[in-house]
């Protein structure tokens, strides 16, 4: 257990009653008195000397006592003693990532080769991938993006992933429309990014195919994207060679990618996506912002309840021996 101070400089008013002591002198009070002719022989009677001032009575060793005790322990009740508890270290995600994954009808294809050999649906093997990948960013805030013919936002940001990850398997082909809108994607993920603080901030862009329903290009979306920081990651899983919404556009996946200072990958395979994956986690490792703090616990009510008793017990001891005296003198 460790003890401190919140206000130490209090302390310095402990030596005030010593100041007043000797620097402030006795009250002087005139009162009534009778004036007698042979008050220079009682004095001398009475084996005194004769003082001009004020009256002063002395007080006993129990009162200075009690009394010293009694304004030391309000002045440091007025120190504000504090017990701190162990340290407590949170930590706060540095980073936030937007997740926009393409599930326009052309992700129903059955052409993704798996580690195993067999072929998966490309949704379903991005999904596979995705999740490992969600895992280790533990400490990242995350939110899922899908588009198709429009885009939407399936997961607002979060640092639960294990949630994000049940938002993902819900996630179905077709259900943002068949065609694919990069720009809107693009545009919504920086409307996301606009309500957080946080100043580093990744998007990963997969998609399979080329843009044709964006009331936005991926170009302007790209360069709005760069001037709000937001770096991005685009993927290509889709076929460059097909025809039509079929064919996946590298060229301008590569542009939005350069544009806003990230990094174009394509994948052909599952293996191929698992190693991008891997890459993007090596060049954005996790990245939190630690705080620690010790709770604290006010002591201030133990040192004025010791002055009380103090007080009270010297008053009590003063009156019982007053009493005392008195019946003494009876």
């Amino acid at each position: 257990m460790t003890l401190s101070l919140s206000a130490p400089l209090i302390l310095l008013l402990l030596p005030l009653p010593l100041l007043v002591w000797f620097f402030a002198p006795p009250h002087r009070h005139r009162v009534r008195a009778t004036r007698v002719p042979f008050f220079r022989d009682l004095t001398q009677a009475a084996g005194v000397e004769a003082r001009h001032g004020a009256l002063i009575l002395r007080r006993t060793t129990l009162q200075m006592i009690a009394a010293c005790l009694a304004w030391a322990l309000l002045v440091l009740a007025l120190a504000g003693p504090e017990r701190l508890g162990e340290p407590i270290v949170t930590e706060n995600a540095a980073r936030d990532t937007v997740l926009a994954i393409d599930i326009s009808g052309s992700m129903d294809e059955r052409d993704f080769v798996a580690q195993d050999g067999t072929r998966k649906q490309r949704l379903e093997a991005v999904t596979d991938v995705l999740r490992p990948f969600i895992a280790e960013r533990d400490g990242d805030r995350m939110a899922l993006i899908v588009f198709g013919t429009r885009a939407f936002v399936q997961a607002p940001f979060t640092d639960d992933l294990q949630s994000l990850n049940g938002f993902l398997d819900q996630t179905q082909v077709g259900m943002a429309g068949p065609n694919t809108a990069l720009g809107d994607a693009i545009g919504l993920a920086i409307r996301t990014f606009q309500g957080s603080e946080i100043e580093e901030r990744l998007m990963i862009l997969l998609s399979d195919g080329s843009d044709t329903s964006s009331t936005m290009t991926p170009v302007n979306a790209a360069s709005i994207a760069a001037d709000q920081g937001v770096t991005i990651y685009t993927i290509g899983v889709g076929d460059p060679e097909a025809t039509g919404e079929a064919r996946v556009d590298l060229g301008i996946l590569e542009d939005i990618a350069k544009r806003t200072g990230g990094e174009f990958f394509y994948a052909d395979d599952q293996e191929a996506l698992t190693s991008i994956y891997q890459r993007i986690d090596e060049l954005n490792p996790r990245v939190v912002e630690t705080t620690s703090y010790r709770p604290k616990t006010s002591l201030a009510h133990v040192p004025l309840a010791l002055a009380l008793m103090i007080v009270l017990l010297a008053t009590t001891l003063l009156h019982l021996g007053s009493r005392r005296r008195g019946a003494r003198h009876v």
